[in-house]
């Protein structure tokens, strides 16, 4: 196989896409592409056997039926640079692999993230691991955007006297919030990236890391825009239903009366209008 080159990635190669409010997400490498996928998939077919449009077919096949082992052909490697929180989902997915700066070698920045006012809200009454969609007005947010920065400038001051001091760097570093900025190199293949943006794009993700996913996209699709398009339709607008609901499904289309109990009936609802807003 010739070693593949997309002149839309060769564009992005090495530029930085900033995220929040000092953070960004830079594609270092890119192994591989649409025409990799499909050319691993058919084998002994060269390039040029199949048009675009039965390229995009074979590609949207293979996503949609979940022959996933041609998608593992691309891999990409990304520059990423997010708050310590953020960075604490992402290894989450332990497919990639990561290499990050070490508070044991190096004096980290005194890059802190600060929420916009926008973003700082409540906890959310339904979801007790979110805050609510509305913000907080705009006085209050703005107090306690103040108290982060504040807590951040003590934090920093505090490790800087203490590597002043001569202690270890290991040491100095405990007490650093969370909203410290870290970086690391991430490599990781396009099976895995698309699983990875469909519960990290999803509205129930944290803002912050959807963000991030948001820029990932874009760089996927300059690199793979066939993929990318049956990803979009097939895994992240899609809804997926269990053997109850697709039976409850059928009965409803029939006229009969929904056979699920209260508890289903409600998170069988909630699917089909997130299906509906999709």
């Amino acid at each position: 196989m010739a070693h593949c080159i997309v002149a839309e990635a060769e564009e992005i190669l090495d530029k930085e896409f900033p995220v929040l409010d000092k953070g960004f997400v830079r594609l270092v490498d890119y192994y591989g592409s649409d025409q990799r996928i499909v050319q691993s998939a058919r084998v002994s077919y060269g390039e040029g056997t199949k048009t675009v449009s039965q390229d995009a077919a074979l590609i949207d096949y293979l996503l949609r039926h979940q022959h996933t082992s041609p998608f593992e052909q691309v891999v990409f490697t990304f520059h990423l640079k997010m708050p310590i929180f953020v960075a604490r989902q992402w290894v989450r997915h332990r497919m990639g692999r990561m290499n990050e700066v070490s508070g044991r070698y190096s004096i980290m920045k005194e890059e802190f993230y600060v929420p916009e006012a926008n973003c700082v809200s409540g906890q959310s009454a339904n979801n007790k691991q979110g805050r609510n969609d509305e913000a907080l007005p705009p006085e209050q947010a703005e107090k306690i955007r103040a108290d982060f920065q504040a807590g951040q400038k003590t934090a920093y001051e505090t490790y800087s006297e203490m590597i002043e001091g001569g202690l270890a760097r290991e040491l100095a570093r405990i007490n650093l919030p969370l909203a410290l900025y870290t970086e690391f190199y991430w490599q990781m293949d396009l099976h895995n990236l698309f699983h990875f943006l469909k519960l990290r794009l999803d509205s129930h993700a944290q803002y912050e890391i959807r963000e991030y996913a948001k820029v990932l996209l874009e760089m996927v699709r300059k690199v793979c825009p066939l993929a990318t398009a049956s990803f979009e339709n097939d895994m992240e607008q899609s809804v997926t239903f269990t053997g109850e609901e697709m039976e409850a499904l059928r009965a409803v289309l029939e006229g009969k009366d929904n056979p699920l109990n209260d508890k289903k009936l409600k998170r069988f609802q909630e699917k089909i209008k997130t299906g509906i807003q999709l």
